[in-house]
């Protein structure tokens, strides 16, 4: 039964509860609230839209496409922004990752999400809460997703310009959003003026739809009525229109960088009748290139540690580039969000080296300790990596890692093959050329590699350096005498065929160490006609197929791997080697292993040997760092944490 009231329609159900409906309406525009997206996100919309919101089979090739976009990673901190129901943070979280939070304004939808992930003990956390004002400090997470069309709800561009800022301002630096919206000029063209469905056996949708008047919004209504309760919705809503070219100034003025467009995305639901802004959509994504946001005033208790690096702002002979480029400063920024996430810290960074005298002078009454990552050398140079030690020992400051007569013998192979054959450790055979030889004799035979005697970051030393006969060592020589100078002295080993293994120790011997799992090459991915060696080209050329070269743990028998860490021990001492260092072995062709050389300041970086062998022993890179600063308190008497009991081997 229905009767008229002041022009609007009443529907009355049988159990007497009536829903309004507002009849024949000309400009639906004008029906639309500015807080549309306030009240219409409830269990209502998840009958009009099951047929995409809850679709497995479509959140499942969702999550597919949008992970592999953006290369998500397991220690990833990712917010599912306007989550809604939870569909895709649920997702993630059954595919095991830890760090996944969802955000909604709607409480209905969150609650749903809260239910959905309780049942399956899953490891997600889902909060109330509003896109322009995120409830999260600056620098929180590492992935942002907007998925689902959830973008352009109010009333204003600028509201709009708002959460994309609010998205800028708690990524971290080289934090990925991903944005999934309507194709805004696919809807112009094709949106369907009048249509309905059946939802269900008693559900059905009445669908009006219209461009609003400056031609930004599609505007649309829904009326939804149950076949004997009779409407139970009549509602109005509004979404921006936006395309690539609209999207990626809004994203420009948001602050991202690197916008990239991933082409459209259509849906195919079962029903597949009127999929409205779900039918065609554009991918796109966008990096966040800024500073870290300053920490607050350090409680008493917390050290105070001045984090030495290299200075980007000079030229690094050892890149590719000869310049720091965004994969330097990527670097970069990892180490500031791992060295972030360790308590009782307040870390300060210094990379300009034409004032660093200076500002270590300045700070050092308020520094507890440096941390001295420095490993590119004073102003880039890498034969004055041991100059930076030296100077805070001469300005009274501690300080990580090895010290200044470590480093110097650790830079000359030659001397390091030295030691380690007097003190009866294996080594390759091999002979030296002096800069100013011009014949030379070769002792043992091919295939041998020639490498620069001085050095480190493999610089140097590629394919090239491989040489199977007399013209092909004449050449490798005089590469690295075109590239190095021909003042330097230059390394002649025997190749050794075996595998490629690394050993890294963290703490200080005798009482308090750990030895990270062994690892070795692998180089199963090149081509055969390559010489198996991990060489400048597997660190620095990503077009290389030494590029494909990874890590893993080390097959070997326990005996090798016991006289392995045997003689490390014994080097890490000898060379006094402090806090941490990396050891470089080969096996020769019977499996008997040789040292090649060792890395008193190992590379630092998040994706470095030293960080893959702690991964393989549970360590995060926070952790490996964490443990770092640890075994330098506690050499210099800061109070820093055993790990643990005597030593451990992992």
């Amino acid at each position: 039964m229905k009767s008229s009231v002041n022009g609007s329609v009443i529907a009355r159900p049988r159990n007497g509860t009536a829903k309004k409906s507002f009849g024949p309406v000309n400009n639906l525009e004008e029906y639309v609230r500015p807080d549309w997206w306030n009240k219409i996100f409830n269990s209502v919309y998840l009958k009009t839209d099951a047929d995409v919101v809850e679709d497995q089979t479509i959140t499942i090739k969702e999550v597919d496409l949008f992970s592999q976009i953006v290369n998500l990673s397991p220690y990833d901190r990712i917010l599912d922004l306007s989550c809604g129901q939870g569909r895709h943070s649920l997702e993630l979280a059954r595919r095991g990752f830890k760090n996944v939070e969802g955000l909604d304004r709607s409480r209905y939808l969150i609650q749903r999400a809260k239910m959905h992930a309780k049942r399956e003990c899953l490891c997600v956390k889902f909060r109330e809460g509003e896109a322009r004002m995120l409830p999260y400090k600056p620098d929180t997470f590492d992935v942002i997703l907007i998925m689902g069309n959830s973008f352009g709800y109010f009333e204003t561009i600028n509201d709009d310009l708002r959460v994309l800022r609010e998205v800028f301002r708690v990524l971290k630096p080289w934090g990925r959003l991903l944005i999934d919206v309507a194709d805004g000029d696919y809807l112009r063209a094709n949106y369907q003026p009048r249509s309905w469905e059946w939802i269900d056996k008693n559900h059905f949708v009445c669908r009006e739809r219209s461009i609003s008047v400056d031609k930004q919004r599609l505007i649309s209504r829904e009326v939804v009525t149950h076949v004997e309760k009779g409407v139970i919705a009549d509602q109005f809503y509004a979404e921006r229109l936006y395309n690539n070219e609209s999207m990626q100034e809004l994203l420009n003025a948001a602050g991202f960088s690197d916008i990239a467009l991933h082409g459209g995305m259509e849906t195919n639901s079962q029903r597949n009748q009127d999929l409205g802004m779900m039918e065609k959509r554009i991918i796109m994504t966008a990096i966040v290139k800024k500073d870290w946001t300053p920490a607050r005033q350090r409680k008493t208790d917390i050290k105070n540690v001045a984090v030495l690096l290299g200075d980007p702002a000079k030229k690094d002979p050892i890149k590719p580039s000869l310049v720091f480029d965004d994969d330097d400063l990527y670097t970069i920024d990892q180490l500031k969000d791992a060295l972030k996430s360790l308590r009782n810290y307040n870390f300060n960074y210094f990379n300009n080296h034409d004032s660093l005298i200076n500002d270590l002078v300045r700070i050092r009454m308020n520094t507890d300790f440096v941390l001295n990552l420095c490993d590119e050398g004073y102003s880039n140079d890498a034969r004055k990596e041991l100059h930076v030690p030296s100077l805070l020992e001469m300005i009274g400051m501690e300080y990580t890692g090895s010290g200044p007569q470590c480093l110097a013998f650790c830079y000359d192979k030659s001397l390091v093959r030295g030691i380690a054959k007097e003190m009866g450790i294996p080594v390759a055979k091999a002979f030296f050329i002096k800069p100013e030889d011009t014949t030379f004799d070769l002792p043992f035979g091919f295939p041998v590699i020639v490498k620069p005697n001085m050095g480190d970051s493999s610089f140097g030393i590629t394919q090239r350096s491989f040489a199977n006969n007399i013209e092909e060592l004449v050449n490798a020589i005089s590469e690295i005498r075109d590239k190095l100078g021909y003042d330097k002295p230059i390394l002649v080993e025997e190749f050794l065929p075996g595998k490629d293994i690394s050993v890294g120790i963290i703490g200080n011997l005798p009482e308090s160490y750990r030895v990270l799992p062994v690892i070795e090459e692998d180089y199963s991915m090149l081509p055969s006609d390559l010489p198996r060696i991990c060489g400048y080209e597997a660190k620095w050329i990503p077009e290389s197929p030494y590029w494909k070269v990874r890590s893993i743990p080390a097959v070997i028998s326990e005996y090798t791997r016991k006289f392995i860490v045997e003689c490390c021990l014994k080097l890490f001492e000898r060379l006094e080697c402090r806090d941490y260092c990396r050891f470089d072995w080969r096996l020769d062709v019977k499996g008997k292993p040789k040292i090649l050389e060792v890395n008193p300041n190992p590379g630092w970086c998040w994706d470095g040997h030293m960080v893959k062998m702690a991964t393989i022993a549970g360590m995060s890179y926070a952790d490996m760092l964490g443990e770092i600063l640890q075994a330098a308190e506690q050499r210099i008497g800061l109070g820093g944490l055993k790990n643990g009991n005597g030593h451990c081997e992992d």
